[in-house]
């Protein structure tokens, strides 16, 4: 599985146009819990890209770029979570979830 890291406010309005012709996946992780790492893990030791159907992955460190996690909270009116995996399509969100009910087939099935 290869992230895009998601650093710069500015990749969110080109992460919105990309997701007109495939979906899009943002995680929010934290780096300080061990509630996020889990959640990241389950996704990263299920994925498979033959069964993404060209979905891209994107990861932001909450720590690092809060003001990132604030407007993505704002475009999209998705209640910031911690950790959180949102997937967009369209350039809406059409499914989000936090905390353990983030699972790989979840996200397959709003692909």
């Amino acid at each position: 599985m290869n992230w895009n890291k998601l650093s710069d406010i500015n990749q969110l309005d080109d992460l919105v146009k990309a997701s007109v012709n495939h979906p899009v996946l943002i995680f929010k992780h934290s780096t300080r819990c061990s509630m996020s790492s889990t959640a990241l893990d389950r996704i990263e030791r299920s994925w498979k890209t033959e069964e993404v159907h060209g979905l891209e992955p994107y990861y932001l460190d909450l720590i690092q770029y809060k003001n990132i996690s604030g407007a993505i909270e704002s475009k999209f009116d998705v209640e910031h979570q911690s950790p959180q995996a949102l997937i967009i399509k369209n350039g809406s969100c059409v499914y989000h979830a936090s905390h353990y009910d983030i699972r790989y087939q979840e996200l397959l099935k709003h692909l």
